[in-house]
């Protein structure tokens, strides 16, 4: 009597199908719905009230100074930043030279500016021609008339670019050592140079960490610009004062001017989400969209990852 081998055949598995439905949390509604109700309580006092003059608001809100005002406030946010970048590329790198001369200076400026508050600075270079009526720097024959260069303009140009370039110069450092050295090792064995090391393995590299911090400070250098008015900019903040000075409607105007730094600013913080996920790719699990969020907040069965049940 031989015995036969049998083969059994198992049914297909069909957990790949599977679906959970997520566990209910009631106290997460409870709370969800006081923070709704404290909302629309804190809202319906703000449009109630009569004193804050709507209708001028409305008025004002497209108004061509105001949008002049916006314009000059993105400009001046833009070359700040622009300029508080490179030069906080350049304070970065000196900060990590192996020469004490060089990291000793770069030190010195960041030290300074970080010690110092902005509006002082904003106004120092303002008054800049009280101490050097003539600018020459050191060059034979050049005579420049500091009242003429250092215009209102200029002066918070530089003042908001040169003290954005300190903060600027720590976060790139911070990116920048968050990268392994044996990166750089690698790349001085492949025959890189240090500034071929640094552009082309080290910041791509640090950027991850460089993006986040970077795009809070483009939103706190949207609303910093609003210092420049006390040099007489017709920034966004400037237009406003000079319309409510004009109707005595100062209320209505702050408003005006609050709602467009809140438009842009959340424009910005779009941007500056999508912007993160781009460079997370491969590094982490990206974070959901909004959308995304919003369809699995409301989804009622969550399916299964693939192969997670076996």
């Amino acid at each position: 009597m031989t015995a036969g081998v049998q083969t059994s055949t198992s049914a297909p598995s069909h957990t790949d199908d599977l679906t959970v439905v997520p566990r209910r949390h009631p106290g997460r509604w409870v709370a969800a719905a006081i923070v709704v109700l404290i909302g629309l309580a804190l809202l319906r006092s703000v449009f109630s009230n009569q004193r804050f003059q709507w209708d001028v608001v409305n008025l004002y809100l497209r108004d061509f100074s105001i949008g002049q005002g916006l314009w000059l406030t993105l400009w001046l946010t833009v070359v700040s930043m622009a300029v508080g970048i490179i030069l906080g590329i350049l304070l970065a790198v000196m900060r990590l030279s192996a020469n004490p001369v060089v990291r000793s200076g770069a030190f010195g400026y960041v030290w300074f500016f970080r010690g110092t508050p902005l509006l002082v600075q904003l106004l120092f270079w303002y008054n800049l021609a009280a101490l050097y009526p003539v600018i020459t720097l050191g060059i034979p024959g050049v005579h420049l008339n500091a009242n003429q260069l250092i215009t209102p303009l200029a002066a918070a140009i530089l003042g908001l670019g040169l003290n954005e370039a300190a903060y600027m110069s720590e976060i790139v450092r911070a990116g920048i050592i968050s990268v392994d050295h044996g990166q750089q090792e690698a790349a001085g064995a492949l025959g890189l140079t240090r500034g071929q090391t640094m552009r082309r393995v080290i910041l791509p590299q640090a950027m991850r960490v460089i993006i986040p911090p970077t795009g809070n400070e483009t939103i706190g250098m949207l609303k910093m610009t609003s210092l420049v008015s006390v040099l007489a900019v017709p920034d966004l903040l400037y237009a406003s004062q000079i319309i409510y000075n004009r109707i005595f409607a100062p209320i209505p105007l702050l408003v005006v001017a609050s709602i467009w730094y809140i438009v842009v600013t959340t424009v910005l913080s779009i941007g500056q989400f999508y912007v993160e996920r781009y460079y997370s790719r491969g590094n982490r699990v990206l974070p959901p969209t909004p959308w995304q969020r919003l369809r699995a907040a409301f989804a009622t069965h969550a399916p299964i990852a693939k192969g997670a049940a076996r």
